[in-house]
């Protein structure tokens, strides 16, 4: 049987890094979309020593030509795009009068441009093929607000808002869209990195990746629009 392709985005680290182990390793040729040339060869060379297809692709999500030639690479290398991943993401954390504009450029132009261009690339192929599913990873902040994250709340309610629109445009073409929101996670994503006392009662990367593949390998009949995920040391 033809193996599926999925595309994860920001895929070198975190999230999208343990998402494509455990994509590959229940049978998906994976495309490594990420803007770190090196980070993307070295994750892509220990996918291969597991005996795993990968293909590594620098792009920049927030640029259209990137992402259609993210589109056009998957199709002329698997001749196939089941799964979109859009998991690329920056935050910005600062009182709303300190922020530049750089910084709202930023942060929405991957956020929230990268889920739409990335989105808007692969759905003229699931339309045609009518199947597919594209699943972005928001947070559980697409839901509430806090200090210092007006920018980074913004963004996510606004990815969380153009998904939702997009899942009633495509359903009638087979294509499922599929939102997680995850609460703390002990990533890269935070001013300390990985791996500190704090983080150790948080969510790890690999439960993420596990909730992705669960929602991506739902029988066909099956879609699961929404799936909120908190350790439970936080409280919601």
């Amino acid at each position: 049987m033809t193996k599926k392709a999925a595309i994860i985005t920001g895929a070198t680290r975190g999230i999208g890094r343990s998402t494509a182990f455990t994509l590959a390793r229940k049978g998906f040729n994976v495309v490594l979309v990420g803007r770190t040339s090196a980070d993307l060869d070295v994750l892509a060379n220990e996918l291969a020593n597991e005996g795993l297809s990968a293909l590594p692709i620098k792009a920049d999500v927030s640029q259209e030509a990137d992402a259609l030639m993210v589109v056009e690479r998957t199709l002329a290398e698997f001749d196939e795009i089941s799964l979109l991943v859009n998991n690329a993401g920056i935050g910005v954390f600062l009182p709303a009068d300190q922020l530049e504009t750089t910084d709202w450029d930023t942060v929405m132009d991957t956020n929230v441009k990268g889920t739409f261009l990335m989105s808007k690339a692969v759905v003229p192929y699931m339309k045609a093929n009518k199947s597919g599913h594209i699943i972005s990873i928001a947070s559980d902040v697409s839901k509430r607000t806090f200090e210092t994250g007006s920018l980074y709340c913004a963004s996510k309610y606004a990815q969380d808002a153009f998904c939702s629109g997009l899942r009633k445009e495509v359903r009638r073409y087979g294509i499922k869209v599929s939102v997680i929101y995850p609460g703390l996670v002990d990533t890269y994503f935070h001013a300390n990195g990985p791996g500190t006392d704090e983080g150790k009662t948080w969510l790890m990367p690999q439960d993420i990746a596990d909730a992705i593949a669960y929602v991506a390998t739902a029988p066909k009949h099956v879609v699961i629009d929404e799936l909120m995920i908190h350790p439970m040391s936080q409280e919601y």
